[in-house]
């Protein structure tokens, strides 16, 4: 027994966790992003460190709708579930690192035949002999048992910290999901309403059409108007009303989209039109290092490069014996009523240690391969790291060269807006033919249909800018996963 003890000692004395111990990875340094520039910003927001981002938009209807997107969106919905099984697969490693205890009880009957015809009857103890030869027999026992795998060389302590890392990922991801559905609402909300404004360009067009036609109507029939001229106006209305009618096809499938984005079925969901496509604000960009902490993509990115790296841990500890201690008590007794106090009892206690002795190089192989993946991971997060100063740089030039491209469309469409007048006024003076109305009017809602879309543009811009920042999140919120281990034996 003592060399035994004497053994344990000199294992529990060499205990320690193998493998690499973490290091974040390093990252591109940036110290300011280029596509600031030197704009101005007409109307800077406060920075956007916040849960409900979209509030800035100072939409009502929208806050309402992303309020809904926790409640019931089902992509979310998997999210969550993948990370609260995440979490689990990190409980059940870290009960690895405690003992387990069981417990058995049992009661038996047990007989044998004799010959035919024995008609003597004897009871000796517990066992019984009937008349017919046979006899049975009936004993009980109650035992305890308990196994501990000791965690000498870290094993199942890294597996835990890669299990944490990935629960911690998982978390990540959802926060990303999270975002990715906010925005994705927020970018076909606008669109759609967007499409509203268009309608109501298309149908005031149509109107202003029909009104021009019913002119040239009533000159035609006293023979002053030509009929090339009846048949261009009416041409131009009917395009509009063509116009009109087609941006019914993308609103209903923006409708659709956003039913789907709150987990309501298309044909429950209806939004009803709107004047107006909403406030755009202008939003704000830290510093580029302070995105490594609000983008939940890169942080899934990190973790998964932390669990990874417990992983090679993981697989050198492979490498080393696992010990093992168990040990059982129990008692045994041929009547129920003298099981507890019966004084025939069993008892173990031992300890075993495994290693494989040749493994043809598989040790080898799954070592190599963690370290890879380790390789892989760190790789993906300085990608994503770069995609995301990506996303933020494309946004902010978008940001700041649709401001300036709106206030020249703007002009141009007032500039179109002014020729078209003019030229219907020198129409109805019969100084110049109907082609120049047609034309000037082509022109003006060309530019007008052109103003809507740098609108949209602006406003997609705005909410990916957002979505490129984090949305608000921190790397803060990442869950502590962790639980009460057993201190290391060293």
């Amino acid at each position: 027994m003592k060399k035994k003890l004497s053994l344990l000692s000199v294992l529990l004395a060499a205990a320690c966790t193998v493998g690499p111990d973490y290091v974040q990875p390093t990252t591109p340094p940036s110290q300011a992003f280029k596509e600031t520039g030197t704009w101005d910003p007409a109307t800077p927001m406060d920075d956007i460190n916040r849960g409900n981002w979209w509030v800035i938009y100072q939409d009502p209807i929208l806050n309402n709708l992303e309020s809904q997107i926790d409640i019931s969106n089902q992509n979310l919905a998997q999210a969550e579930a993948n990370y609260r099984a995440a979490v689990a697969i990190a409980d059940q490693t870290r009960a690895s690192l405690f003992p387990i205890i069981s417990g058995t009880g049992g009661a038996t009957r047990s007989g044998n035949g004799g010959s035919r015809g024995t008609s003597t009857s004897t009871t000796y103890s517990n066992t019984s002999y009937a008349g017919n030869g046979t006899s049975a027999a009936n004993s009980y026992n109650l035992s305890a048992g308990a196994s501990w795998t000791i965690d000498i060389w870290g094993r199942i302590r890294r597996q835990l910290e890669s299990d944490e890392a990935n629960a911690q990922a998982s978390a990540a991801d959802l926060a990303s999901a999270r975002l990715s559905a906010q925005s994705e609402l927020a970018t076909d909300y606008f669109a759609l309403r967007v499409q509203d404004e268009l309608q109501r360009l298309l149908d005031k067009t149509a109107a202003d059409d029909q009104k021009i036609v019913t002119i040239l109507q009533n000159q035609y029939n006293v023979g002053v108007a030509a009929p090339g001229d009846l048949l261009s106006a009416q041409t131009q209305m009917e395009n509009a009303q063509a116009a009109a009618t087609n941006t019914g096809i993308q609103r209903a499938q923006l409708e659709h989209a956003i039913a789907v984005l709150i987990g309501r079925a298309p044909s429950d969901f209806a939004l009803g039109a709107q004047a107006g496509t909403g406030r755009i604000p202008v939003i704000p960009a830290s510093v580029p290092s302070t995105l490594l902490q609000r983008r939940p993509d890169i942080a899934s990115a990190e973790r998964k490069a932390a669990a990874a790296n417990a992983e090679i841990g993981v697989a050198v500890a492979a490498y080393y014996p696992q010990l093992t201690l168990s040990a059982s008590y129990g008692v045994a007794s041929t009547l129920l009523s003298n099981l507890v106090s019966a004084t025939t009892t069993v008892w173990s206690f031992g300890a075993s240690a495994a290693d494989n002795i040749i493994d043809f190089g598989a040790r080898d192989a799954a070592t190599a391969e963690a370290r890879a993946n380790f390789d892989a991971s760190v790789a993906l997060y300085r990608q994503t790291v770069l995609t995301a100063f990506q996303n933020v740089e494309d946004n902010l030039a978008a940001q700041r060269i649709l401001v300036t491209q709106e206030k020249q469309q703007a002009k141009a469409t007032a500039d179109a807006q002014k020729a078209e007048q003019i030229a219907l006024n020198q129409y109805k003076e019969g100084i110049v033919p109907y082609n120049t109305v047609l034309t000037a009017q082509i022109v003006a809602l060309g530019d007008e249909q052109a103003s809507l879309t740098v609108t949209s543009n602006r406003l997609a811009a705005s909410v990916a800018l957002i979505e490129a920042l984090g949305g608000g999140w921190d790397a803060k919120q990442l869950p502590d996963v962790s639980g009460p281990i057993i201190p290391n034996p060293l």
